[in-house]
């Protein structure tokens, strides 16, 4: 079946599962495959709970004479190929976020921004992979007027072939950073897959591209893009600029727009080293034509819930959670704003960066070392990696151990640095802290 084929049949059923556990009346079922699952096999099943249709890439699933079981050579291929269908046949404004570090908190200012001015989609949570991205824009409606459409990556390619999807009209990379790296290889494979959202732009010439004037990785790879650069501190050649007023707990920064008056903002964020993710923000907002007043109140209203750079008040303590990703570069940049922060008694609970390869050992020494040089009250490492440190810091093998220890000796009235990468389950522990 062809791609124009299945899309006359999404067309009238347009809505699509990829769990035969939810399953929408009429919806058309997807019968992914992974390492350990076949979603062939679950055709039936996805059938019998209300889809309309089920779309199987093995013919030996298949029901002889039933038309509702659509058979095409790949099924994730089919899937993200209706998906780009879609986006073409619609036309919806595209913005597209890559980026090691800041990409889903960046999408969500930036949703909130174009949201005091247009009907926006956006990605939901962190569904920026191959299968993630096609889910995105298989929910674009007519009424939609703008997409913000996040794309992650761990390999080389990744992000080439999540671009060739969504074709974005306009582009952000909000940095490169040191994560992945046993899936990229180097810091260079982190950069040149990144970078792999510059070159769809480039060849297609679609649109503007938004980049930290002050990144020189970024920059280095600019070349022959149409850019909007913004930054800190203000200089002239820079659309939007900006400034930290402070971060005691919360951000409060000012920014301008090239040279014109200061506007100065209140957030609910944590970090110092937001204030790039609040600029890139302002400045897509400000050139899709959002005023600056309504970008600074959709800005001061914003607050997280996703376990990034979020202040989390307990009975006990309070904590800035930031559980749900780590690598060497925003690891080292947390503990050095948490230094910073204009707040008593602080204590950092850290787990292990996954996915770091040949470098982890080293990674996880610098971050010891970084450690022992900045004026923290109690420090508690949590994994295998952490375990191999050569430092004099607490160390527990997994999250079960800390929370073992905090139902014995739980810290009182600290402000608690709550970061690690998600498998370490960081998470679990505020309701003991």
């Amino acid at each position: 079946m062809t791609t124009e084929q299945l899309y006359k049949i999404f067309e009238r059923h347009p809505v699509v599962t990829t769990d035969s556990r939810d399953c929408p009346a009429g919806s058309i079922f997807f019968a992914l495959k992974g390492e350990s699952f076949n979603g062939n096999k679950f055709a039936a099943a996805a059938l019998q709970q209300g889809c309309a249709f089920a779309v199987v890439d093995e013919a030996e699933y298949c029901v002889q004479g039933d038309e509702r079981y659509i058979l095409v050579d790949n099924v994730l291929r089919a899937f993200q190929l209706l998906a780009r269908h879609h986006r073409r046949i619609l036309g919806t404004r595209i913005v597209g976020i890559t980026g090691t570090n800041g990409k889903t908190t960046t999408k969500e200012l930036l949703a909130a921004v174009l949201g005091e001015k247009y009907n926006v989609l956006y990605t939901l949570g962190n569904f920026n992979n191959d299968i993630g991205v096609p889910k995105t824009l298989l929910r674009l409606k007519p009424e939609h007027e703008v997409a913000v459409v996040e794309m992650g990556a761990s390999h080389p390619g990744d992000i080439k072939t999540l671009v060739e999807l969504v074709e974005p009209d306009l582009a952000l990379i909000t940095n490169v950073g040191m994560a992945h790296l046993q899936g990229f290889g180097s810091f260079e494979g982190v950069v040149k897959t990144k970078g792999e959202l510059y070159d769809f732009m480039r060849q297609s010439k679609r649109g503007k591209v938004f980049i930290d004037a002050n990144n020189p990785h970024l920059m280095g790879i600019a070349e022959g893009l149409d850019l909007v650069k913004y930054g800190t501190p203000a200089r002239p050649d820079l659309f939007v600029s900006g400034k930290v007023v402070s971060a005691a707990p919360f951000l409060r920064f000012a920014w301008q727009r090239e040279g014109g008056a200061w506007n100065e903002v209140q957030t609910h964020l944590v970090g110092a080293y937001n204030v790039l993710n609040m600029l890139a923000a302002i400045s897509v907002g400000l050139y899709l034509g959002v005023s600056a007043d309504e970008a600074n109140r959709a800005l001061a209203h914003y607050v997280p819930s996703n376990n990034r750079s979020q202040l989390e008040e307990t009975a006990h303590n309070k904590l800035i959670m930031d559980a749900y990703n780590a690598n060497p570069t925003s690891m080292s940049v947390a503990l050095n704003n948490f230094h910073d922060m204009e707040v008593p008694h602080k204590m950092a609970i850290l787990g292990d960066m996954l996915e770091l390869g040949a470098v982890s050992q080293s990674a996880h020494q610098a971050i010891a070392d970084q450690l022992s040089q900045l004026a923290l009250d109690e420090v508690w490492l949590v994994g295998p990696e952490f375990a191999r440190t050569h430092c004099a810091f607490r160390k527990f093998n997994d999250v079960e151990e800390v929370i073992t220890e905090l139902k014995k000796h739980r810290p009182e009235n600290h402000y608690i640095l709550v970061k690690g990468s998600n498998g370490i389950h960081l998470d679990k522990l505020p309701q003991w802290l």
